[in-house]
């Protein structure tokens, strides 16, 4: 904290550094937060803000401070009072979509012009179920969003219509998106874990959902989330199919496995030091607290 004064009994009013422009404001252009007490400039909140809802990151906004300890998150009426009007009504807008869109008991209606909220029954989320819309009367199922095929499955249906190779892809996607499909040159199908559609254009075929940070195969829609090494495309259906060449592949395990050992060594070298400290430490705040002690016991002057 920077603090100018003048001589004589006038002083300025204290100035404040921004940790994130590093420019000194009044007190009055500054924003404490309320979920971890950080303060910064109004302006480099409101552009943090600006960004983040543009980009669709509504869910647990946090202190943009990559060291605060309490990573405290920015409420709603914060939010409110640092942006603008057009900017809070887009963050309610895509806060409530994406509430509905994580809630397995609504979905949206897949009718076009239809943006109705319909209610799924509850039960086994990854069950195909029917679906009624209030609005529009359409029924469809809440997993493909296709017309309701009862004594067909999902992949069943949508096989009906699946086109050619080489031929476009407007009617498959048309019908919902499909969210298990084993036709390599489909670029846009469903998160498996938030259900929401994904474009892949080209490159590697490990994704990651944008939504729920959720790591998966995109030919096989497997769970890859604990796959450091990427062993997933050693063996199986999606041998080789990585969309990387084996000598890069190797030198990413090289990384994660150099990572894993640098911190063992690192920790094995500083054992020792540490054995040898921590009798130092403990001492010194023995005689730290026995001093406090003493000072508490002393009677008033």
């Amino acid at each position: 904290m920077a603090i100018s004064t003048v001589s004589g009994d006038l002083a300025l009013d204290p100035l404040i550094t921004c940790k994130l422009c590093l420019t000194e404001y009044a007190m009055k252009d500054m924003h404490q937060m309320k979920g971890c007490s950080c303060v910064y400039c109004t302006s480099c909140l409101r552009q943090y803000l600006t960004i983040l809802v543009q980009e669709g990151s509504v869910t647990g906004i946090t202190c943009p401070d990559a060291m605060c300890r309490e990573r405290g998150r920015i409420q709603t009426g914060e939010i409110k009072q640092l942006v603008g009007a057009d900017v809070f009504e887009r963050y309610r807008k895509v806060k409530f979509e994406l509430e509905v869109d994580l809630d397995p008991n609504r979905t949206w209606c897949p009718e076009v012009g239809c943006d109705t909220i319909c209610h799924v029954c509850s039960g086994d989320p990854a069950k195909a179920k029917p679906v009624h819309c209030p609005a529009c009367g359409l029924t469809f199922c809440s997993i493909c969003k296709c017309q309701w095929h009862a004594n067909q499955t999902c992949k069943e249906f949508l096989g009906q219509f699946a086109p050619k190779p080489g031929s476009s892809q407007q009617v498959l996607e048309a019908l919902g998106l499909p969210q298990v499909d084993e036709d390599e040159d489909i670029n846009i199908k469903r998160c498996p874990m938030c259900h929401i559609p994904i474009e892949r254009g080209r490159g590697c075929a490990q994704m990651m959902c944008k939504r729920c940070k959720h790591v998966f195969c995109w030919y096989c829609l497997a769970n890859l989330d604990d796959d450091f090494l990427l062993r997933h495309y050693d063996k199986g259906p999606c041998k080789n199919k990585l969309g990387h060449s084996r000598a890069s592949v190797i030198w990413h395990r090289t990384q994660v496995i150099g990572i894993f050992a640098g911190f063992g060594l690192l920790l094995l070298l500083a054992s020792p030091f540490l054995l040898l400290v921590a009798p130092c430490i403990l001492c010194c705040k023995c005689k730290w607290c026995r001093c406090c002690d003493e000072e508490d016991e002393l009677p008033p002057a």
